[in-house]
C-alpha cells in the first residue's frame, strides 16, 4: 500500500504558484510566502485565479502530482495530470464495459449498493447515539425504506431502473438530512439539496465537500491507470469526469455527508463562515474555507479498517483502494467490484 502523501490546498485569492529547484514556490505578488518541495506533494490544489507557472505545471506532469484549478468557491475548472499510468489493455477493456449497458450492470449495481448502505448506516447511527435528540420515529421509517432499495438494486435489470432507485434513495436521505444536523438549527439548515449556486449554508459545504471528493476520486482512478472520464452510470459529456462520479457516490454519505455533519455538530464553523451574494448564492470566507480543508487533511489522515481487505488504512486512501479494486476486477482478477461498505 503506497503512503499517502501530502496535499497542498491553496486557498487565498491573491497567490501564484511557480517552480524552483524542485520546489512549488509560493508569492503573493512579489512577496515570497515560502517553498514546498515537490517531491513529499501528491496533489495540488488552487482555489487562485492567479494560476501558476508553465513550469510548475509541466514539473507536477513529469512527476506524476495531480494540479487541480479551482474557483476560490470551489468550482472544478481543470486537472493537471500527465501522462496516461497504466497499461493500454486495462483502458481497453474499460470503454468496451462503458459501451455496454450489460457488461456495466454490474459494477453499478454494487456502487449503487455502496451509496444506499452507507446513507442508511449514517441514519441509523445518529438513531444509535442521539436517540433522545432526533425525531426516533422518521429516522427508523427512512432507514427502513433504504433497506428496502438495497433489495430493488439487486432486482434491477437495467441502468434505468438503476437511476431510478438511486435518485429515490437519495430524496429519502436527504429527506431526513435536517434531523441530523443537531446544533444551531437557525443558521444550518436543510430544506433541499439545491446546488450551481448553493442557496444555503448546508448547501455550501456539501457541494465544496463533493467537489475535493471527486477530485480525489479522479486523481486515484488515474493513478491505477484507468480512465476518469469514462463511466458506467454518469454518461459521457465533455469536461465530466465520469467514472470518478460513479465511484464517489459509495464515498458520498461515509466522506462528505459525514464531513459535513461533524462540522456542524461539533460547531467547528459558525454562521459568520459564510457571506451570502445578492443573487442569494452562498459562499465561504477565505477563513472558512482554509479552515474546511485543514479539517477535511486531518480527517484524511485518520485510520479506518478497510471493510473488504481487512487492513488499516487512511481515510484518504480510500478512494485509491476502491479504485485499485475496480482496476482489479476490470482486468479480471476479482469476480466482481467490492463496493465500500462502512460500518
Amino acid at each position: 500500500m503506497r503512503k499517502l502523501l501530502n496535499t497542498l490546498f491553496v486557498t487565498s485569492d491573491s497567490i501564484y504558484l511557480t517552480e524552483e529547484n524542485e520546489n512549488v514556490v509560493l508569492k503573493d505578488h512579489e512577496t515570497r510566502l515560502g517553498a514546498i518541495p515537490l517531491h513529499v506533494l501528491e496533489n495540488i490544489y488552487s482555489f487562485s485565479y492567479m494560476g501558476a507557472s508553465p513550469a510548475l505545471l509541466g514539473k507536477c506532469a513529469e512527476n506524476g502530482i495531480g494540479f487541480a484549478m479551482l474557483t476560490p468557491n470551489g468550482k472544478f475548472l481543470c486537472r493537471i495530470n500527465g501522462s496516461s499510468h497504466g497499461n493500454v489493455l486495462l483502458r481497453k477493456r474499460q470503454y468496451r464495459i462503458s459501451d455496454n449497458e450489460q457488461a456495466s450492470l454490474p459494477y453499478i449495481k454494487n456502487m449503487i449498493l455502496g451509496k444506499v448502505y452507507n446513507e442508511k448506516w449514517t441514519i441509523s447511527r445518529t438513531i444509535r447515539d442521539h436517540s433522545l435528540r432526533v425525531d426516533d420515529n422518521k429516522l427508523r421509517a427512512i432507514a427502513r425504506a433504504l433497506s428496502a432499495k438495497l433489495g430493488d438494486i439487486q432486482k434491477a435489470e437495467s441502468i434505468t431502473q438503476l437511476r431510478g432507485i438511486e435518485g429515490d434513495s437519495a430524496a429519502e436521505f436527504f429527506s431526513g438530512f435536517d434531523d441530523l444536523i443537531l446544533n444551531n438549527k437557525t443558521d444550518f439548515y436543510f430544506h433541499g439539496r439545491n446546488r450551481r449556486p448553493p442557496l444555503d449554508n448546508v448547501n455550501a459545504m456539501l457541494s465544496f465537500c463533493y467537489t475535493l471528493l471527486a477530485n480525489d476520486c479522479a486523481s486515484a482512478l488515474e493513478a491505477v491507470g484507468l480512465d476518469s472520464y469514462v463511466g458506467f452510470m454518469h454518461t459521457d459529456r465533455p469536461g465530466r469526469e465520469s467514472l470518478a462520479l460513479d465511484l464517489m457516490e459509495e464515498l458520498r454519505a461515509p466522506m462528505a455527508d459525514r464531513f459535513v455533519l461533524s462540522m456542524i455538530n461539533q460547531k467547528r464553523i459558525q454562521a459568520d463562515s459564510f457571506i451570502k451574494s445578492t443573487d442569494g448564492a452562498v459562499r465561504f470566507t477565505d477563513d472558512a474555507r482554509k479552515e474546511i480543508v485543514k479539517e477535511w487533511q486531518s480527517k484524511k489522515k485518520s485510520e479506518i479498517t478497510h471493510p473488504y481487505l481487512k487492513e488499516k488504512i487512511e481515510w484518504g486512501l480510500v478512494p485509491y483502494v476502491q479504485s485499485l479494486l475496480l482496476a482489479r476486477c476490470i482486468r479480471g482478477d476479482l469476480s466482481e467490484y467490492p463496493p465500500f461498505f462502512w460500518k
